[in-house]
């Protein structure tokens, strides 16, 4: 038997099902675990609310893996490939006063409908207005308790930043301890670009609703002193610099109380800031090292990451600051072709590639192939249940907040499956090795093919002696079909069974 095809975690999707292929000698279990020539209910039901597939709690904290560092590893060292959706609302309630609050059991129980194992829990740190209406919209809870004395901007009490609202950090940590008993990782952003600034984007109003004028360190919305709008433009850009030592005082003492609060929590990912300005970048780097530095003090240490900087003109981030910065794992932008055709990950950093960086809310199926064959891990900035959706909205915007994605939902959780069956640690892109330059790969042993559209692919097998079992998946239909064996020696050219794309998996015969 070969070993490396039984490595995996997921051993029961593994058994699941023994089929005869054309002309084997013996069965072979199909190393896409899950469905089988259409037949199955997944295939059928991927969409239309099947059960949720049944997992572990998640096990860590995590590391960085020591064979394969372009993904995180568990206690007993095992890959763990993170993927799925993360949508704005799922720790602090972002909606109009009159909204419905934010169902985080039922977006739970929809992270594991689609088998996602993933989410960034968004922070916000201003309590009311948005860039995009002029709407009133609010923001609550807060780590600060608003005890005034005196009226902050919104018409509700000023903010006192000497001491914390413990109530804001109980939600935090049931949340993110909920998420982990169904074995789902959570990426805890502790700051947030789109709270300060008034950040522009293409037919955005320049007076439309300043987040700035909502945000606690504004001098006109705590009760403590605090301004952190030094230059007065009425932006706030340096409270996401070291430029305020008062400021900076306030926030270590935050990252230290959210450490305190989780430390002992094994699905616990860090993200610094959600899309600070390009300036951020030394303040971020340390509050990566203050994070670092903190809990070594601690029974636990979790991974921490650093993203995308969003900005205008000079004030854009730039991929370099990611790779050179001491966080775990990054995400980048559209730049450098993370959108159409996304680079190897050459393991300097874990990369969670994250469609809200590469497009707002954007992405396809075949992205999410193409970036896992390139050994990154994809996940998904998701619409759900979005206020954008409601009608007080302008309705040419509200298709983007539909149910319209569920098959690039789907997809993450397609590719999460696989990735637990086969031997994620040993397989590396390896772009050379298929015509369509998508190949994750073991070389002689696994090969992991996507193929964007219905032309055959050619795979070198050209150094390597045995015989391959062929299996092909339509990342489309869910449907799987068994190939016939292929002998190597040679450049192999293989046609896909399905005309909109497909993806092909070669292993070693017994």
């Amino acid at each position: 038997m070969n070993i490396r095809r039984i490595r995996s975690k997921n051993t029961m999707l593994m058994a699941a099902a023994v089929l005869l292929i054309a002309g084997d000698a013996m069965p072979v279990p199909p190393r896409f675990g899950f469905i089988n020539d259409g037949s199955s209910a997944f295939a059928q039901d991927r969409f239309q609310g099947a059960p949720p597939a049944i997992h572990e709690a998640a096990s860590g904290p995590l590391t960085v893996h020591r064979q394969n560092p372009r993904y995180f590893a568990d206690p007993q060292g095992n890959v763990v490939y993170l993927t799925g959706s993360h949508t704005w609302a799922s720790l602090i309630e972002r909606r109009l006063p009159d909204g419905p609050l934010f169902n985080y059991a039922a977006y739970l129980q929809f992270l594991e409908r689609f088998d996602h194992n993933f989410f960034r829990m968004w922070a916000w740190e201003h309590a009311a207005w948005m860039q995009f209406t002029d709407l009133m919209v609010i923001y609550h809870p807060h780590p600060y308790p608003r005890t005034g004395p005196g009226r902050a901007l919104d018409g509700r009490p000023r903010f006192d930043l000497s001491r914390f609202d413990e109530r804001y950090f109980e939600r935090l940590r049931d949340r993110v301890k909920t998420a982990g008993d169904r074995g789902i990782y959570v990426a805890v952003m502790l700051f947030q670009g789109f709270s300060i600034e008034q950040k522009l984007g293409e037919g955005v109003d320049p007076f439309v609703g300043n987040p700035w004028e909502g945000h606690p360190f504004h001098r006109k919305n705590n009760a403590s002193g605090i301004d952190g709008d030094l230059n007065r433009n009425d932006e706030g850009e340096e409270v996401h610099t070291l430029a305020n030592p008062s400021v900076t005082k306030i926030q270590e003492a935050y990252v230290r109380k959210v450490i305190d609060t989780l430390n002992d929590l094994d699905n616990v990912l860090f993200e610094i800031s959600n899309e600070s300005h390009g300036q951020s970048t030394e303040w971020q780097y340390h509050m990566i090292n203050l994070i670092h530095e903190y809990e070594k003090t601690k029974p636990k240490q979790h991974p921490v990451g650093m993203t995308f900087q969003f900005g205008q003109g000079k004030s854009r981030g730039t991929s370099k600051a990611l790779f050179e910065s001491p966080a775990d794992w990054i995400s980048l932008s559209a730049d450098g072709g993370y959108r159409e055709d996304p680079p190897a990950a050459d393991g300097r950093k874990v990369i969670i590639s994250d469609t809200d960086h590469i497009w707002g809310i954007g992405g396809n199926v075949e992205w999410v192939w193409k970036t896992f064959t390139r050994g990154q891990n994809p996940v998904f900035m998701d619409p759900y249940r979005d206020l954008r959706g409601r009608k007080s909205f302008a309705p040419e915007d509200r298709h983007r907040y539909d149910e319209g994605w569920d098959p690039m939902r789907a997809a993450m959780g397609d590719t999460r499956r696989l990735a637990e069956n086969i031997d994620l640690a040993r397989m590396i892109p390896h772009p050379e090795l298929a015509s369509t330059k998508y190949c994750l790969a073991d070389p002689g042993y696994d090969y992991l093919v996507f193929l964007p559209g219905g032309d055959p692919v050619t795979v070198d097998l050209t150094e390597v002696n045995g015989t391959f079992v062929a299996e092909w998946f339509d990342p489309h239909s869910g449907v799987s079909k068994h190939g016939d064996r292929t002998d190597g020696g040679s450049q192999r050219e293989f046609q896909s069974p399905f005309p909109q794309g497909a993806v092909l998996h070669l292993y070693i015969a017994n």
